[in-house]
């Protein structure tokens, strides 16, 4: 089998490390690698591994940990950038963090912390133009190990589809218990004490073979290449997702966020798709959804920004299995806020929980039968000068063993319909679903 790793590339990597085990090492050459190859050939031996990319062309990927970082509680998200910034250097980290401020509660989601960053033994960064692979060497670790697992690599087969002989799908809750939830919801709604709440569901998918996880997300970032792809490896358990929504980036003192909320299927020709995009854009129902997560967003970095654009009108965006109502929203920050700052700012936003957000959460932890763990939470980069992307992890699945955790969910206001929404949340399924119950 080919080498996925030119050994050029690794002699001129050893020739600027030396096996000083006391102190941190740093090599970095320009490879010719696509970034998702490092992890599907090496996440198997690593315990960690992990990918990001972005419709803008930033590709991350890593395995192995080279330094971590983790933090829990409603000051997670701000601990976790104390400790990047602490780190210091110039070399980009994964971050990961959970819906709940206190992380995932079920065993399925053991490893998962509240939050999280790592940075990468040996990473491949495509930034700007250019493609890096990097190793790192902490204190402790001899840098020819690292560099004989490298060479070991072998380049990852040609990808086929994933097939199972057989795959069990079991709904949690059964769907006449998650309609009755949103009947609640609504009933809660209409009685004033929420304006809008965002209710979860999921789906477990056995199948009699394991998944390769990189190998799905490589096919997610084919199949969707205006979303944001994402795979997250602890141990035998996976996470691994294409999200259409970014939650916000930033670059020097610029911001940005897109929020998505509003959502109707695609058609089956153009004349029926055409039709459905129409009655999206003018429903009461999805407009005022819409509108309770721009304003959010508006309000809370309106103190942080000296200017915001939003614009006036969502407009359409069209995805292979839904489209949703769309606002891009950009601004220029006062002074340097990193991009994990402001995720802590605008997390969770009411298109993943609802408004008020204080009571929509509580009326989530009474009535919701699933633990999200990083659903709907946060997965991106940062640099230590706080640029990045976190985009909000959506479209996805746990994976461990041969079982996959699936995640969807819809916004509920006082005009929402229980079958509309159950129907919604299928059609967000199906980015992982098909993928795993293909025969």
């Amino acid at each position: 089998m080919p080498r996925l790793i030119d050994p050029v590339l690794i002699d001129s990597l050893a020739a600027a490390l030396a096996d000083r085990s006391n102190e941190l090492q740093i090599a970095s050459v320009q490879a010719d690698l696509d970034p998702i190859s490092l992890v599907r050939a090496g996440s198997a031996t690593s315990g960690w591994a992990g990918y990001f990319s972005s419709p803008a062309g930033v590709e991350m990927a890593g395995i192995g940990v080279a330094w971590r970082t983790a933090a829990s509680g409603p000051n997670r998200l701000l601990d976790l950038d104390t400790a990047i910034r602490a780190r210091g250097g110039d070399l980009p980290v994964m971050v990961g963090f959970s819906f709940s401020p206190h992380g995932p509660r079920l065993a399925e989601w053991n490893g998962f912390a509240p939050a999280g960053a790592v940075l990468p033994l040996v990473s491949v960064m495509r930034r700007d133009g250019a493609t890096r692979l990097t190793v790192v060497v902490p204190p402790g670790r001899a840098s020819r190990d690292i560099l004989e697992q490298l060479l070991g690599l072998v380049r990852p087969s040609p990808l086929r589809v994933f097939e199972a002989a057989d795959h069990v799908v079991e709904s949690r809750p059964a769907p006449a218990a998650w309609r009755s939830a949103v009947g609640e919801a609504i009933g809660a709604i209409r009685a004033g004490s929420l304006e809008k709440v965002v209710l979860a569901r999921s789906v477990s998918v056995r199948t009699d073979v394991p998944a390769r996880p990189f190998d799905l997300a490589s096919q997610l970032r084919s199949g969707y290449p205006y979303s944001f792809t994402f795979g997250w490896q602890e141990g035998d358990s996976a996470f691994v997702g294409a999200s259409p929504e970014l939650l916000v980036s930033r670059a020097g003192l610029e911001i940005s966020t897109n929020p998505l909320a509003g959502s109707t299927a695609r058609g089956k020709d153009d004349h029926e798709d055409i039709q459905l995009g129409h009655a999206l854009a003018v429903s009461r129902k999805d407009r005022r959804e819409h509108v309770f997560v721009v304003e959010d967003i508006r309000t809370r970095l309106a103190p942080l920004v000296d200017e915001l654009t939003v614009p006036a009108e969502p407009v359409l965006r069209k995805f292979p299995t839904v489209q949703h109502l769309s606002t891009e929203i950009t601004g220029r920050l006062s002074e340097p806020t990193s991009v994990v700052e402001l995720a802590d700012v605008l997390h969770p936003t009411p298109a993943v929980g609802g408004t008020p957000r204080d009571d929509s959460l509580l009326f989530l932890d009474k009535i919701e039968e699933i633990d999200r763990g990083w659903y709907a939470g946060g997965i991106g980069w940062c640099d230590p000068s706080g640029d990045g992307e976190v985009a909000v992890a959506l479209r996805c699945g746990l994976l461990r063993g041969s079982t996959a955790y699936l995640f969807a969910g819809a916004g509920i206001v006082a005009d929402s319909d229980p079958d509309e929404e159950l129907f919604e949340t299928r059609l967000k399924f199906r980015p992982m679903l098909d993928l795993l119950s293909a025969t």
